[in-house]
């Protein structure tokens, strides 16, 4: 036995001293440096790159062994290198509050030449920075590479095919979800890569490439294939499915349809299957209940419209399922607490009517449930108590977004120790904010907007050290916020608060916020009346919005200069005074174009000089004056980015600058109201992607530029209150044909009213009047077929503004004698004005075709004839006006059918005969039937066929009478009289315009002056 142990004893002495030998061996050989060549390479490559945030700072000339530096993996016994590590540290979604900043400042850019030289790399990442320009073809000669990750890396073009070359190849990810500029037109180049277990080619364009199936089916190591977000081909039919070590797939985001692939279903041993945001649609395909292995299922985001199958709960190994947005009924049963394996259950945006919140609440494992737009209806503390079984232990994430949830919030939330997440907005919860919510620690994000939550602002809230996201807007908080309640919120990058205008901020004017925001929403909070000092600390801002917070002051110098990266702001709707920058310095990340609300302020002063990256400018409701020039007119050579302008309502004057071929982008421009003058530039045609232009209340004249008719997509034109003269050009109906909104009122156009207009199939809204138009109504204005239809959508006709609100088209419309603005409720809207012209003949019947019309004036012209007998079929008019024209007749019966009629004025015309009875007609203003030889209610005239005849009284004194003679005289003196005044004051009012206006102008001043007096 002793001489076994001495045996043993001297061979573990020498193992172990052979060890020790290779140890201090390789650590010689690892500390050595590595190879200078590649040193060099290496220093050339950093020499070509573009490092924002200096994540290459060890790589130095005097930086030792490359081997140490960052991103670096060296061979140990080579010291060549075979790892190079530089993907982006951050996610373009990392930061929902500041989007893309600290990735953008992360990216790098440059030339890759030099890897070149890396003749040993078996691992290179490159994802997340900006190279631009296509891949480069010479990495296929990197034959060792095992792993290659050039995701999101800003590359574009066809990618190349020397990529095959790489056939040691296992890890392919070339996905690319920020700008979808790769293409390639086939996969061929796939076939050599025999060893591939991972594969992402999401966001790559794959229309064209229809052997997708075909070769990645043919890959034998296959584990993960990606091909979200492609434009896929379908699937072609084939006998034999080859995938038979793949685990996950993902065939999100293409436009597969109908019913899912039936070969998916042989796919037993597939742990993820991802097939979203597709538009499969039916019954939730049966094939599915046989994937017992999977662990992951995400079917959101397509049109399926069953129930939720029962076999569904008995995958009980799924920890993921995702069934967003499709339109599944019925309820969510209490078979759902089958899914013992559940770590994330989400339901949203169904049609689903409740759901087992028991069952759910028994689900020890789940971390992440959202049950958004399930219409539980119940009373908040009742949902909170059902889900407080083991679920309350580990729930991290809670979305009851809009899910008709009332009562209170309740101390029940207190036992969800673990909530990271609080989803609870638009939904009716209401009382305050309670004590319980300040208890959870681990709070990260909180949604209580858009309830009905009151009593103050919650002063715990300075407790929660891991706040990041808080939007606690539109609701009725009220009281006073003070430096306390943000007290330790160090980590808070989102405050969206507005909506709230009963909460007031008071801090001292040294005060330094703990947190560093990125997004500031506190509109129709009390912030003034100075301009808040405290924003000069918050450098890091991209999103803005201190609109209608009581601000009376001038915007300081050091806020112009304290956030280029900012890409929404406004501050409209204040006081603020003074001038603005004569520079807006914005440099928004990338994928982002500035949107700058200043609106209805009080600002002056000339206009600032717009950036290429501003996409929205409102500086409307100022007193702003001087040229557009310094704004549209400098720095021309930039690209523009710009896609709104609202200068309406300043001082602005001279001519619209002929430079507006450097703004291609423009969609919707206001400048109505100002003091702008000469004739529109011919460059007004080079905005092919105009759709909305306000240019009324100015001093605009000429003739309208035959360059306008390039602005096809033209939706809404605004031309009205200026000194615009010429015939209506007939290409307002050839070339822009969307238009809905056409107004010329109170210029110069004269002329016939062209025939080609009747062609605007989609006009609602047509206003030529107070013009010197003749001639006759065009016959064919029952073309006008968004009139004939009655209009029952409500959406408003909006434009993109920015990344967060969208523009709402305004119009000016005159409805029953009064100028009235319409927004949001402009599609229903439906207006037919030609009133104050010098039109003839009589009124076509095809009008009354026009059944959606609400608004119908033709006055003050020269109109003869009898009003269409059909008139009574115009079910929706709701304003009517035929005054001061020569129609004769009766007015037609079928009148009394518009029971919608509020405003009917026939005053001043040769009408004969009883107003039809109808309870509108009898209820109107007897002056609106003057004029005419009507009677009957409301006019005093009763039609009484009682009158005494001349000659039948006592009074006569015989056949051949003086008496008769007398009276025959008497009608005759009065009648000449009755002509002669007449026209002593009718004729110039009917044939001087400018008599006629100040008339009219006259008797609106009277009957104001009468108005004020009775109240």
């Amino acid at each position: 036995m002793d001489d076994s142990k001495k045996v043993g004893t001297f061979v573990l002495l020498k193992l172990f001293y052979l060890g020790f030998l290779v140890i201090s061996i390789c650590n010689v050989i690892s500390d050595a440096a590595c190879l200078e060549s590649e040193r060099q390479a290496l220093l050339r490559f950093k020499q070509d790159l573009a490092d924002p945030s200096d994540r290459l700072a060890s790589w130095s000339s005097s930086g030792g062994n490359c081997c140490d530096w960052t991103g670096l993996v060296c061979d140990n016994i080579t010291g060549r290198v075979i790892e190079l590590h530089l993907g982006n540290p951050h996610h373009p979604d990392d930061d929902t509050a500041v989007p893309g900043k600290p990735f953008e400042l992360s990216r790098l850019s440059g030339k890759l030449v030099s890897l070149l030289d890396l003749k040993q790399l078996q691992y290179l990442d490159l994802s997340g920075n900006n190279f631009g320009g296509q891949i480069p073809g010479f990495l296929g000669s990197l034959h060792n590479l095992r792993y290659l990750n050039l995701s999101n890396s800003g590359f574009e073009g066809s990618i190349p095919p020397q990529l095959g070359n790489l056939t040691k190849l296992q890890y392919l990810d070339l996905h690319d979800t920020l700008s979808n500029y790769l293409f390639k037109e086939n996969l061929q180049w796939l076939t050599n890569l025999t060893k591939l277990k991972f594969l992402d080619l999401s966001g790559i364009t794959l229309s064209k490439a229809s052997d997708w199936f075909e070769v990645t089916n043919a890959l034998p190591s296959l584990i993960v294939l990606s091909l979200s977000n492609c434009d896929l081909d379908p699937v072609p039919a084939l006998k034999n499915v080859n995938f038979s070590s793949l685990g996950t797939l993902d065939l999100s985001y293409n436009t597969f349809s109908n019913s899912i692939f039936s070969w998916i279903f042989t796919l037993t041993s597939l742990v993820s299957l991802d097939l979203s945001h597709n538009s499969f649609r039916g019954h939730l395909p049966s094939g599915l209940r046989n994937m017992t292995s999977l662990t992951y299922l995400s079917l959101s985001s397509n049109q399926f419209n069953s129930s939720i199958p029962d076999w569904l709960y008995r995958l009980n190994h799924l920890q993921y399922l995702n069934l967003n947005s499709n339109n599944l009924k019925g309820t969510i049963s209490e078979d759902v607490g089958n899914l013992i394996s559940a770590m994330s259950l989400s339901f949203a945006d169904n049609n689903l009517q409740g759901a087992a919140l028991r069952s759910l609440g028994n689900l020890c494992s789940l971390i992440t449930l959202d049950l958004s737009g399930v219409r539980l209806s119940q009373d908040m503390s009742d949902v909170l108590e059902s889900l407080s079984g083991c679920l309350s232990d580990r729930l991290e994430s809670l979305f009851l977004v809009n899910c008709e949830l009332s009562g209170h919030l309740s101390y029940q939330l207190g036992r969800f120790k673990n909530l990271r997440d609080l989803y609870v907005t638009k939904n009716s919860i209401s009382g305050p904010i309670p004590d319980s919510l300040g208890t959870l620690a681990s709070l990260r994000q909180v949604d209580l907007s858009k309830n009905r939550f009151n009593g103050s602002f919650p002063e715990w809230l300075g407790q929660l050290r891991e706040l990041e996201l808080l939007w606690i807007g539109e609701n009725m908080l009220e009281g006073v916020v003070s430096e306390a309640h943000f007290s330790n919120v160090t980590r808070l990058k989102l405050l969206q608060a507005s909506g709230n205008p009963g909460l007031s901020l008071k801090v001292s004017p040294g005060w330094v916020p703990p947190f560093q925001l990125g997004a500031i929403a506190l509109s129709s909070w009390n912030l003034g009346p100075r301009f808040p000092r405290w924003l000069r600390f918050q450098k890091d801002f991209m999103f803005l919005d201190i609109s209608a917070a009581g601000i009376v002051d001038t915007i300081p110098d050091w806020f112009w200069n304290l956030s280029s990266q900012f890409f929404y702001m406004n501050l409209s709707h204040n006081q603020i005074q003074g001038e603005v920058a004569q520079i807006f310095n914005t440099n928004p990340p990338a994928g982002y174009a500035s949107s700058i609300d200043l609106s209805s302020n009080f600002l002056r002063g000339s206009l600032p000089c717009l950036p290429s990256t501003v996409g929205t400018l409102d500086l409307s409701n100022n007193s702003f004056s001087g040229s557009i020039s310094p704004l549209l007119c400098c720095k021309m050579e930039e690209p523009k980015s710009l896609g709104t302008l609202h200068l309406a309502d300043n001082y602005l004057s001279g001519p619209i600058p002929d430079c507006l071929m450097s703004w291609p982008n423009i969609f919707s421009m206001n400048l109505k109201n100002n003091n702008l003058s000469a004739s529109l530039p011919s460059s007004m045609g080079s905005l092919s992607f105009l759709q909305s232009l306000h240019l009324r209340k100015n001093n605009l004249s000429g003739i309208l530029p035959p360059s306008l008719q390039n602005c096809s997509l033209l939706l809404a034109l605004d031309l009205s209150e200026n000194n615009f003269e010429g015939n209506l050009p007939s290409w307002i109906g050839e070339k822009l044909s969307k238009i809905m909104i056409v107004g010329l009122r109170s210029n110069n156009f004269q002329g016939d009213i062209p025939h080609a207009l009747c062609a605007l199939s989609s006009l609602t809204i047509l206003d030529l009047a107070h013009n010197n138009l003749s001639g006759k109504i065009p016959e064919c204005f029952n073309n006008f077929s968004s009139m004939v239809s009655k209009r029952n959508s409500s959406d408003p006709i909006s434009y993109s503004f920015g990344h967060f609100k969208n523009s709402i088209e305004t119009t000016l419309v005159v409805i029953k004698g009064i100028l009235l603005e319409y927004s949001s409720t402009l599609r229903l809207v439906t207006s037919l004005d030609l009133s104050d012209n010098y039109l003839t003949g009589e009124i076509p019947v095809g009008i009354t075709d026009l059944l959606g019309l609400r608004s119908l004036n033709l006055s003050i012209n020269h109109l003869s004839g009898r009003i269409p007998q059909t008139i009574g079929n115009m079910g929706t008019l709701e304003s009517l006006d035929f005054s001061y024209n020569q129609l004769s007749g009766a007015i037609p019966e079928s009148i009394s059918n518009l029971t919608f009629l509020s405003y009917l004025n026939v005053a001043y015309n040769n009408l004969t005969g009883k107003i039809p009875t109808g309870t509108q007609l009898q209820s109107f203003d007897a002056s609106n039937f003057a004029g005419n030889n009507l009677c009957g209610p409301p006019l005093t005239d009763n039609c009484s066929t009682n009158s005494v005849k001349p000659g039948s009284s006592g009074n006569s004194e015989g056949p051949k009478g003086g008496l008769e003679v007398d009276w025959f005289w008497f009608y005759v003196s009065a009648a000449l009289g009755f002509v002669v005044a007449f026209w002593s004051i009718a004729g110039p009012l009917l044939f001087n315009k400018t008599w006629r206006h100040a008339y009219f102008k006259m008797l609106d001043g009277m009957g104001m002056k009468a108005r004020q007096c009775f109240h």
